[in-house]
């Protein structure tokens, strides 16, 4: 029998929240990038996305230590690193190998943990991973045997490493830091960092700020606000491994989302959301048997 405690799980019903936010955002990013260019609305979504957490935690926002800008810093560098390849992959590759190639960032989170701090993988936790990575298979449509290693799915596979590292790093320094003042620098750096890009890739001219561009970016920069704040907040609590299954819900609510738009769905790709969910719930189980392998070898 499951033992749930919603005081005890609220930092992973907080992050199973935030994946129906960050899913719901695509419909509303495909509709503002009729008005920009992919990189510039990238970084003007950050900026607007700065200026909520700034209004949102005026009173926080002094006395910024060195660890703050750090941190601040590497996780908007991860961040801006994500999207950007990702944005720039969608450009020669279709959105379902885009899709399943950043899924990669599910595995890759647990082996980094493992290679750069030793840390090792509870069972459960193992086959949560293994299962959510199996539905995004399915989820997207595509596998392996479609990786030809062209430009567009070497740099999203890029996008894939830099999402894990993000997930790691919030993790990492988030017992370290303030979190107000970390995710204020974090979307500051992540906004810089897409500005900078734009010129490299092409994109030298702001977009003309319509009324409807406005509106999507104050909608996206407030969904961007919230998403960082609870991230950097829950991840305090929630290990790496199980922050990245619980982020693997995004596209499935992605796609129950586009289905309420109109778009269909395979039986397959219902499939692939309905093991993304069972890993969820499979790395949150602790059946007793482990607890007593686990007391015994303690």
């Amino acid at each position: 029998m499951f033992k749930f405690s919603f005081g005890a799980k609220a930092p992973q019903l907080a992050l199973i929240l935030i994946t129906m936010i960050w899913g719901a955002t695509f419909i509303t990013v495909q509709y503002g990038l009729n008005f920009s260019s992919p990189i510039l609305f990238v970084g003007l979504r950050f900026a607007a996305a700065t200026l909520a957490v700034s209004l949102l935690s005026w009173k926080s926002l002094k006395h910024f230590s060195k660890q703050d800008v750090l941190a601040g810093a590497a996780i908007g560098a991860v961040i801006a690193t994500g999207y950007a390849t990702q944005t720039v992959g969608l450009q020669s590759i279709s959105s379902s190998e885009s899709a399943f190639l950043t899924a990669l960032y599910v595995p890759l989170v647990p082996i980094f943990m493992w290679l750069c701090f030793k840390h090792k993988l509870h069972l459960m936790t193992g086959l949560g991973v293994c299962l959510a990575f199996v539905g995004l298979v399915f989820l997207t449509g595509n596998g392996f045997g479609a990786i030809q290693l062209n430009f567009g799915q070497i740099i999203t596979l890029f996008g894939s490493i830099a999402i894990a590292f993000e997930i790691i790093l919030i993790s990492y320094f988030a017992r370290r830091v303030n979190l107000r003042r970390v995710t204020v620098l974090q979307l500051a750096f992540a906004s810089l960092f897409c500005f900078c890009f734009a010129p490299i890739l092409g994109e030298t001219q702001l977009p003309t700020m319509q009324w409807p561009l406005i509106a999507v970016l104050c909608g996206l920069g407030l969904a961007s606000a919230v998403i960082q704040l609870v991230m950097n907040w829950a991840q305090r609590m929630v290990d790496p491994a199980q922050a990245a299954i619980i982020y693997a819900g995004e596209p499935v609510w992605a796609a129950i989302i586009g289905r309420i738009a109109g778009e269909r769905l395979t039986p397959l790709a219902l499939l692939g959301g309905l093991c993304v969910v069972m890993g969820v719930i499979v790395s949150e189980w602790r059946p007793k048997f482990l607890k007593k392998h686990e007391e015994a070898a303690s």
